[in-house]
Parts: structure tokens; sequence; C-alpha cells
């Protein structure tokens, strides 16, 4: 039964539920509840598996902190045995509009912190990644202001929708492969 480990980036805490930066964990949460699992405290990350259409999905939220969340992939991935192109790591992205998001089979970090932990860790970039658009609608020096907030009322819809659809794609990613989610999912434009 192929495995694959679905990564939620974001940051552990109260302070960082419901914020931009967060929005992995956002994810991988609502993953998990679709398919009814729960995630359970184990090494460096919160931890849920999923059986689904003949897969195992091994999803975790790194409890690393953002900055560190490539000891947490490396370890999962060591300890499940699971292939890099079976990984997928969710990710906000400021250089995406909040009506898109972008699955990648690999690619530069972008200045995203998780992704560059994440790089250094395994020693390369070659790794799927799903980057879920957050927009940039922020003044002139806030960007850790922004990526850090909450969204806002008028956006919530939109971002749910986007959650749902993205959880679509996680199951696509690994039911279908990377080249078919990316033709179904990344052409996509949401709007309320």
């Amino acid at each position: 039964m192929a495995k694959y480990l679905i990564v939620g980036l974001g940051n552990i805490g109260s302070d960082y539920a419901g914020t931009r930066h967060n929005i992995g964990f956002d994810v991988a949460d609502a993953l998990v509840k679709k398919h009814e699992g729960s995630f359970r405290q184990d090494r460096l990350a919160e931890i849920a598996e999923i059986r689904w259409k003949g897969k195992i999905l091994v999803c975790i939220k790194p409890t690393t902190f953002m900055n560190l969340s490539g000891k947490a992939v490396k370890y999962w991935m060591d300890k499940e045995k699971i292939p890099l192109e079976n990984v997928l790591v969710i990710v906000d992205e400021l250089a995406l509009p909040l009506s898109k998001f972008r699955l990648r089979a690999g690619g530069s970090a972008a200045g995203h912190n998780g992704l560059r932990s994440i790089e250094e860790v395994l020693g390369t970039d070659g790794y799927p990644r799903l980057r879920f658009g957050i927009g940039n609608d922020f003044p002139k020096g806030r960007q850790v202001d922004f990526v850090l907030g909450r969204w806002r009322d008028d956006e919530l819809p939109l971002v749910r929708g986007k959650v749902e659809k993205s959880v679509e794609l996680v199951e696509s990613f690994a039911t279908s492969g990377i080249e078919r989610a990316m033709n179904l999912y990344n052409n996509l434009d949401f709007t309320l």
C-alpha cells in the first residue's frame, strides 16, 4: 500500500491559530476531519494516519515551529519510509493572490522559512508543494504583521472554499499523481 506524507506547515500555539501563516495546519486539519481521523502528539509533530482508496496518508503538523520544519519532515519521511515524490508540503504563499493556489513538483523556497528549512535538511528543493495564495494586501514594511495576522471576515468564506478544494487536491495527488492534480487544480480561480 503506497504511503504519502502530507505536511501542513504552521506554528503551534493559540497565538498562531487561524493566521494566514498557519493555512497548512488548517488544510491538514480539514483533510483529517473529512476522513474521520484525529491527530495525536508524537515526535516533532502532531500526526494522523488516514487510509483511503488503497493509500496511506500520514498527515503531520510539525511542532518545531516554522523555521525548523525540515527536522520533522525528515524524521517522518525516514520513519515511515516515504519517498520524496510522495511528500506534499502545504504552505502559505504571499506571491499568489488569495484567489489562487499552485501545486508544484519542486522549486525555490522563495523566502519562505518553512520551505527553506525543509530544503536545507533534505538537501533538495525537488519535493512537491502546494502554495496556498494569501495575497499581499499590506502596507510597506508590514509583511510580518500581515502573514501572522488573522483572516479578515470578508476573506473567510473564500478561504474555507479554498481549504475544501485543497483537500480534494491532496486526495487527487495521492490517487492520480502530481501531473493530473496540477492539470485539474492549478488554473482554478476562487471568487465569492
